[in-house]
């Protein structure tokens, strides 16, 4: 049976045939045991969470078969860092700043990964493959505004219930201008555009970054 090429991707070390599956496994392997090294190092609470994220981990590349809700899903396992970042230091959660965390952190995945999934939606029609790019057509800027406004909201509970200063929430103003320009100028039908509005996530994540880290130390 002929496979299908994914235009996009065909250029990626095993699907052009640089790396084989095998050495792409071994190479996953050495990734897991870096990361139990990593985690062993932490205190048992946290080697407990971050332990339980692995069935997330390990289901989520079977999503985009099951639903059309695998960005939900990415989020879910993607932002466990921020459970996990929190009980590295403190011992423990604090689920009145890392729900709201955590939350966010699922909305703003929902933004940028529906944005991304626009690059293939024409491929995933193809090969049945699911996404929240198919599930939300036209009316994709609709969903995605409503989960912008969750990120920034729950990003704006978060800091207060942390007892952030004012600085965070000049940033977190910043934050929502950047998420905005990119929900209201991407051009969903345009691939370049898609990775370009993709892309400048790396500059929101960090304007939230200098937000949190000056609002803790004002």
């Amino acid at each position: 049976m002929a496979m299908y090429v994914v235009e996009r991707t065909r250029l990626r070390p095993i699907a052009s045939g640089l790396l084989t599956p095998l050495q792409g496994l071994t190479f996953l392997g050495l990734q897991l045991l870096l990361g139990l090294g990593i985690l062993l190092q932490l205190n048992n609470y946290s080697r407990v969470l971050g332990a339980s994220s692995l069935l997330l981990v390990f289901s989520y590349p079977l999503m985009k078969r099951l639903t059309f809700w695998p960005q939900a899903y990415l989020g879910l396992t993607f932002n466990w860092g921020a459970l996990l970042g929190w009980s590295a230091v403190k011992g423990s959660l604090d689920p009145a700043v890392v729900l709201p965390l955590y939350f966010s952190g699922v909305c703003w995945t929902l933004v940028y990964d529906t944005i991304y999934a626009h690059q293939d939606k024409e491929d995933d029609l193809r090969v049945g493959i699911k996404s929240t790019a198919l599930r939300f057509g036209n009316h994709t800027k609709h969903w995605i505004t409503g989960f912008g406004i969750g990120c920034i909201s729950s990003l704006g509970l978060s800091g207060y219930n942390a007892e952030l200063e004012w600085p965070y929430y000049v940033f977190l103003t910043a934050a929502a201008t950047q998420l905005g320009w990119q929900i209201w100028t991407v051009d969903l039908s345009n691939r370049a555009d898609c990775n370009r509005k993709f892309v400048s996530n790396k500059w929101l994540g960090a304007i939230v970054f200098s937000g949190i880290l000056l609002g803790k130390l004002a």
